[in-house]
């Protein structure tokens, strides 16, 4: 999970902790590719507004890499056209501000059981 802002990791991971998913986070954008190939998570949630590489720069880089592309990748914005991050690749968007019950839907959506 990668956001420039820590109050929205803490409580993001939080949640989905709560609901017993294993959790890594990062406010750092220039290293979410190294984390996410070492890492190989089942899912990626990224900001769309970050200080450094934006949310969608950075789903294009996981869904045309070869060992990447099949992760599901979330972006969460408060940028409302929904059209122009739906061209990058991510699977699904979350607005923000965003209930934590959206959160763990779309995740539990995107995470094969």
């Amino acid at each position: 999970m990668l956001d420039d802002n820590p109050d929205i990791l803490d409580v993001m991971k939080e949640a989905l902790s709560y609901e017993k998913f294993k959790v890594s986070i990062t406010s750092n954008s220039k290293d979410i590719m190294d984390l996410v190939t070492s890492y190989r998570p089942h899912l990626v949630i990224l900001d769309y507004k970050l200080n450094g590489p934006n949310g969608d720069d950075i789903c294009r880089q996981i869904k045309t890499h070869p060992q990447l592309c099949d992760i599901p990748v979330i972006i969460c914005s408060a940028y409302l056209n929904k059209n122009d991050l739906l061209a990058c690749g991510c699977d699904a968007i979350i607005t923000k501000p965003f209930g934590l019950e959206e959160l763990v839907a779309k995740v539990t959506n995107l995470i094969p059981g």
